[in-house]
């Protein structure tokens, strides 16, 4: 190609135009969320994973048996964020935790609503708020707060 020509040119768009519908693991647990309930699944070992999957990670076996765990559980690990990043769900500062609920044996993401990192911290007690209006979404869980101990009310 001489230094005048123009390259070939080619209008190229990239989609994936199909839908997926949730199944009945992933479906039960949205439809969980709208009920201001939270859905695990049996594992073949026993263990209870939260969010449920469709296959057991370590045997691959198809894994049906859903289980309800607590709202409240206990903060794994955590990190801050600040400032909020675009298209997050949360316009504030917030932390973004592993959070083990109990009943559970793994830990799902979720924010940590509190004012500043000095309120957080490993380990810590967290139980689950709700928007106010739900529609089967992961959103439909605003997200957790501090546990109010006993001794603080």
């Amino acid at each position: 190609m001489s230094e005048t020509e123009e390259p070939l040119r080619a209008e190229l768009t990239v989609e994936y135009p199909f839908t997926r519908t949730t199944g009945d693991v992933i479906g039960a647990f949205m439809t969980g969320l709208r009920e201001k309930r939270i859905f695990g699944i049996k594992r073949q070992d026993g263990g209870v994973l939260v969010p449920p999957l469709e296959y057991d990670p370590v045997s691959s076996e198809p894994l049906t048996e859903m289980l309800e765990v607590s709202q409240s559980g206990v903060v794994d690990t955590w990190t801050w964020v600040d400032p909020p990043r675009p298209q997050s769900p949360w316009n504030v500062p917030h932390a973004l935790a592993l959070i083990r609920l109990d009943g559970a044996d793994t830990s799902m993401l979720h924010a940590v609503l509190v004012d500043s990192p000095s309120d957080m911290s490993t380990g810590m007690r967290v139980t689950a708020i709700w928007e106010e209006e739900r529609v089967g979404h992961i959103a439909d869980l605003t997200g957790f707060v501090k546990e109010v101990e006993e001794s603080d009310s």
